[in-house]
């Protein structure tokens, strides 16, 4: 069972993410927390294996409590999920720095939460397509390289989809193929690009004008 702690100051989003996360067979929650600090005693108590973490929080912001939990120089770090309504591109690139393994809005849906707690678990970073879009249409992409980087066909479809911001399911439903199958595809082109994750693969797409 993958083992989750839910930490936000409101308590209907706490039971909102609850029921979402209990649904799922191979999930469970473990604890939840209405505060920073809160959050960061009953992850190092209860070492789950993901934090839904909010980021405005009374006695100490989410991000603090991110940076205490797999931020730089922590020995054992926490997979960390930041859930939050505000997708301010300071808080986006602090918490990628604090080591954060996703970032959602809340408003996402539900879907895409249970997947950033499963792409944490796996050692992916999901972050929501609205913000991933946003954040590499700012690059200034240098001439197209016509290396490409060995990907065939199929695994550049995935590439330029994941690059539209897209989550595998979605990919699977336009490319008319199972999720495993996109799974095996973006596995495959983890190693060949190299690229530690989807955000790393959709950079790698941009820079090379494979999207506009």
């Amino acid at each position: 069972m993958i083992r989750v702690l839910i930490a936000d100051d409101q308590a209907m989003v706490r039971t909102g993410f609850s029921m979402i996360i209990g649904a799922q067979p191979d999930i469970e929650v473990v604890g939840e927390a209405a505060d920073g600090i809160a959050a960061v005693e009953l992850a190092r108590r209860l070492r789950p294996d993901v934090v839904l973490l909010d980021i405005r929080m009374p006695r100490l912001d989410g991000l603090e409590a991110l940076r205490l939990l797999a931020g730089p120089g922590v020995a054992d770090p926490v997979r960390v999920v930041v859930v939050t309504t505000f997708d301010l591109d300071e808080y986006v690139h602090t918490a990628l720095s604090n080591g954060a393994c996703g970032f959602l809005l809340k408003d996402s849906g539900p879907a895409l939460l249970v997947e950033a707690v499963r792409a944490a678990v796996s050692g992916d970073a999901l972050i929501s397509p609205s913000i991933t879009v946003r954040l590499l249409e700012h690059l200034s992409p240098p001439a197209p390289a016509r290396d490409d980087a060995g990907l065939s066909p199929r695994e550049l479809d995935v590439v330029k989809l994941v690059a539209r911001g897209l989550t595998n399911a979605e990919i699977a439903t336009r490319l008319f193929i199972a999720v495993g199958t996109v799974k095996t595809h973006l596995a495959s082109v983890q190693m060949k690009l190299p690229a530690r994750n989807r955000v790393e693969i959709a950079a790698w797409a941009w820079e090379r004008r494979l999207v506009g």
